[in-house]
């Protein structure tokens, strides 16, 4: 069963210079970071906080890409956890038909950040216990 999650705080550590997302459980207490890319940090906050680019970014290409083709972004699914690495998917609804668009968790966060309200994070229950255990070992 998928874990809705939201964006709960971005984290940035200047002495390792390193960008993580902190993800928290909608309905629980758990928290996930992912670490990410400070290009998607950086988009990610800005959105958060409503800026407006003057002309359409790479993330906003895609969503509108999407929309013309007939389609609509309904989740972000973060389904797998391998070797340190998470593995996400774009779910796009296309007529009758589901469409998984694979992307990195970062990317899919930008995306849905980009949304008015946001689109719902969600993750394999397995996946986020997997990772939370990987995190307390560490």
């Amino acid at each position: 069963m998928p874990i809705r999650l939201e964006l709960a705080r971005i984290v940035i550590t200047e002495i390792t210079n390193q960008h993580a997302l902190i993800l928290r459980e909608v309905n629980g207490n758990r928290e996930l970071p992912i670490v990410i890319g400070i290009f998607e940090e950086t988009i990610i906050e800005r959105r958060v906080k409503r800026f407006e680019p003057p002309r359409p970014l790479t993330h906003d290409l895609l969503c509108n890409a999407i929309e013309i083709l007939g389609g609509k972004i309904q989740d972000i699914f973060i389904h797998r956890f391998e070797e340190e690495t998470f593995f996400a998917v774009l779910r796009v609804v296309h007529g009758n038909e589901l469409i998984e668009i694979d992307c990195r968790p970062s990317d899919a966060i930008a995306v849905a950040v980009s949304f008015d309200p946001f689109l719902p994070i969600l993750i394999q229950e397995d996946v986020l216990d997997q990772a939370i255990a990987l995190s307390i070992e560490n």
